[in-house]
């Protein structure tokens, strides 16, 4: 079972492997387990629409007859977001601000850390 206890270690890896400006790990149904955000950051507000977004593309890609995705990717011109599913009940969400971009081992990596957990 996933916990904040012990998706911390996840977290701080991640922190560590590169320069996030927030990441979490979210149900499938927009509950916040754990979570490196800014303070400024509403954790319910971000876990909801990160939940919201993956799962509009799987409705998206069921009306399309296209396998369900794995991964959503949201960019601007001043970040980038991705929600991945990480499990049966959890997504991995990270945030990279400015010209930072995601390591795709590192979320693998991340991801399958999680699996082992759940």
């Amino acid at each position: 079972m996933l916990t904040r206890d012990n998706m911390e270690p996840v977290i701080s890896e991640l922190r560590k492997a590169a320069k996030l400006e927030a990441v979490a790990i979210v149900s499938r149904d927009g509950i916040l387990i754990a979570a490196d955000i800014p303070p400024e950051v509403h954790g319910e507000t971000f876990a909801i629409m990160s939940a919201t977004m993956l799962g509009a593309a799987i409705t998206a890609n069921s009306e399309l007859g296209m396998n369900m995705p794995s991964m959503v990717t949201v960019g601007s011109d001043d970040g980038t977001t991705i929600v991945a599913g990480a499990g049966m009940n959890s997504l991995l969400v990270l945030s990279f601000k400015g010209g930072n971009k995601p390591d795709l081992k590192m979320v693998e990596k991340a991801i399958t850390k999680i699996r082992e957990i759940e």
